[in-house]
């Protein structure tokens, strides 16, 4: 699965840019600061969520410009679909597929995307949450419903939240609806990661010796079926209102990670360690999606290339070739020169975007 066709309008320092990319490596070029990323979260906004940045949707809108943004692509040569915002609503996300209005989840089912950022090195140094998303990223890949599964299970959360925090004598039986539907949802979030888990620890132990670190993985947190989660709620109400929170469910999950050669947790492990068994995990999974639903995810990474040593750096390319499309930036055309396979060029500069 490739993109034919890019479009972004007033997106970040994107006034108007037209790409149209072939079906291998697309590699984008330039200073810093030109807008080579921009161009990357453009394309993590085609996927459910907030993109690779996480931002406000306001800040995504460009300065001087109408004060909406839009992304518009061109799937396969036959789907169309796009994303963006109105000046009269810089906050409210609106999408399109074929035409036609529709949720964000709906995304996940039209394309695939996966991204690799040098914000990302932390990942095994930062909260839980952060590799809870980054989990369910990769849950997403493998099972489309991942999205909408989380997103009724967060909406029931936050309502019995608000309801424990503000009502003194709160409805039982309205909190028991909710804690149902949480229960409901969230059994099936924690069995779709526990599963996607499972299956991408195989690949990694299966994969041959190579120059990026291999990791084991494990799912640390709740586990349980539906009636035990609603049991668990309803005898933690008290305790949850006194936290101001939920303090038992999926939400508070985490994906252990560890240096399989050195036996010891990736948090321990050196920087460059890190990015090694993030990058491993990351080529890993891609690899895995292609074979679980038949379609190569769409990859973006992130000045990849520039933390690579020539060797490395040669054997990501060679990994990469024949893999799907794969988006990835650079200050200097000459990290590329090993690329094996059909290459698209473009150079960035000032935010604007010109084919080689």
């Amino acid at each position: 699965m490739a993109l034919t066709r890019l479009v972004l309008s007033d997106f970040r320092n994107h006034a108007d840019a037209v790409l149209v990319p072939g079906p291998g490596f697309v590699l984008l070029t330039g200073d810093n600061g030109a807008g080579k990323t921009n161009v990357l979260e453009a394309l993590s906004l085609l996927a459910p969520g907030r993109g690779l940045r996480r931002a406000a949707l306001s800040e995504m809108a460009r300065q001087g410009g109408s004060g909406g943004f839009g992304v518009a692509a061109v799937v396969d040569g036959d789907v169309e679909i796009g994303t963006g915002t109105q000046p009269s609503a810089p906050e409210r996300r609106v999408v399109r597929i074929n035409g036609a209005f529709a949720p964000a989840t709906a995304l996940a089912e039209r394309l695939t995307v996966l991204w690799l950022t040098p914000a990302m090195d932390r990942l095994f140094v930062e909260a839980a949450g952060e590799r809870r998303r980054f989990l369910d990223r990769l849950t997403l890949a493998l099972v489309p419903g991942h999205a909408r599964q989380t997103s009724r299970y967060e909406a029931a959360m936050r309502e019995r939240n608000r309801i424990l925090a503000e009502d003194a004598a709160p409805d039982r039986s309205w909190l028991s609806a909710l804690e149902a539907r949480m229960a409901e949802h969230g059994t099936a979030v924690d069995q779709a990661r526990r599963d996607t888990v499972a299956a991408l620890g195989d690949r990694l132990a299966a994969a041959p010796e190579g120059p990026f670190a291999r990791a084991a993985l494990e799912l640390d947190g709740w586990e349980g079926d539906a009636a035990s989660l609603a049991r668990t709620l309803a005898e933690g109400r008290q305790r949850d209102a006194a936290a101001g929170r939920t303090l038992a469910g999926p939400h508070r999950a985490d994906l252990l990670v560890t240096h399989c050669a050195k036996a010891q947790p990736a948090q321990l492990c050196s920087t460059g360690e890190q990015k090694a068994l993030l990058l491993g995990l990351v080529l890993a999974h891609a690899e895995l999606v292609a074979d679980r639903t038949g379609r190569a995810p769409t990859l973006l990474l992130d000045e990849v290339a520039a933390h690579l040593d020539p060797l490395r750096r040669t054997a990501l390319f060679e990994r990469l070739a024949g893999r799907g499309q794969v988006w990835m930036t650079g200050t200097e055309a000459a990290l590329f020169d090993a690329v094996p396979d059909r290459v698209t060029r473009f150079e960035v500069a000032d935010g604007v975007i010109r084919a080689k």
